[in-house]
């Protein structure tokens, strides 16, 4: 059976990494020598620390490096799991899909969402970032540059603000009571921090063109104005909204819609991909 392609990878073997363990200024030695040989551009660096820096500091050194491959491994690895479940949901029979992903057009969507990897840390985000990336490969219903300012929301937004715009996709004309209640974590202050938090997801969201509160609109698409509130009389409570107030509803605009279109609807895959798995011969 023909051994796994890592040439695309950082690797290191474990013996360079056993040697920092030992004793002696040897070891050491030799340890950032063997790390020196798969850091190309760290040569030079190392080679001073080797000869100027004491034991300690160049156990300390290497131990460091180590850490840092290990976690360029571990990203590298998540990056070919996604591109992998990407192109096992495509149809390369489809001529059209074909040309598509040769596009310099998807070829940039590609390094863009795989430049900026540390905004796509969780699983959640990068489903997120494989489902667009497919969708986009499959359909044309978005412009790419509209794609590329959902890539960029991924980097933007935290999994609160993604929780919000799922329960406002699921559930629309919910108020912030109402989505609080199903997703929040139970009754807070006016004044606490939660509170605070829930009030600048839907600012955020808001300017972001995500989420809107809710408009009727003529026949025509057009949205009617609204008549003007009056101040309140004596008698009614002048304390400001509440952040989970239970009054006003809101709802995904047309942006925010093709964003749940992109990110959560999952195509099917073609292919069996398992990552991680060998080629096989």
């Amino acid at each position: 059976m023909p051994q796994e392609d890592k040439r695309d990878e950082i690797s290191i073997p474990d013996e360079i990494e056993k040697k920092s363990m030992g004793r002696g200024g040897q070891f050491t030695r030799a340890a950032l020598d063997g790390l020196a040989n798969h850091i190309p551009f760290l040569g030079g660096l190392l080679s001073a620390a080797s000869t100027m820096w004491s034991e300690e500091n160049q156990r300390e050194l290497h131990q460091f490096l180590v850490t840092w491959m290990r976690m360029m491994e571990a990203e590298v690895r998540e990056k070919q799991n996604v591109l992998g479940e990407i192109v096992a949901r495509l149809d390369m029979h489809d001529e059209e899909i074909g040309k598509r992903i040769q596009s310099d057009e998807y070829q940039h969507l590609l390094r863009k969402a795989f430049r900026n990897w540390s905004g796509t840390e969780s699983e959640s985000k990068q489903t997120m970032l494989r489902n667009i990336l497919s969708n986009a490969a499959a359909s044309r219903l978005s412009s790419d540059r509209v794609v590329e300012l959902f890539i960029d929301w991924l980097h933007t937004y935290s999994e609160f603000h993604f929780a919000v715009i799922a329960d406002l996709y699921g559930n629309p004309a919910a108020t912030r009571g109402d989505m609080w209640n199903r997703i929040g974590t139970g009754d807070v202050r006016e004044d606490s921090a939660d509170a605070d938090l829930f009030k600048l997801l839907f600012r955020d969201l808001s300017t972001g063109g995500i989420i809107r509160q809710h408009r009727d609109t003529d026949y025509q698409g057009n949205f009617v104005k609204r008549p003007p509130t009056r101040a309140p009389s004596r008698g009614q409570s002048r304390a400001h909204k509440s952040a989970f107030d239970e009054s006003e509803s809101y709802e995904l605009t047309a942006l925010g819609l093709e964003f749940v279109h992109y990110a959560v609807n999952e195509l099917t895959t073609k292919l069996e991909y398992k990552p991680g798995a060998a080629n096989a011969g």
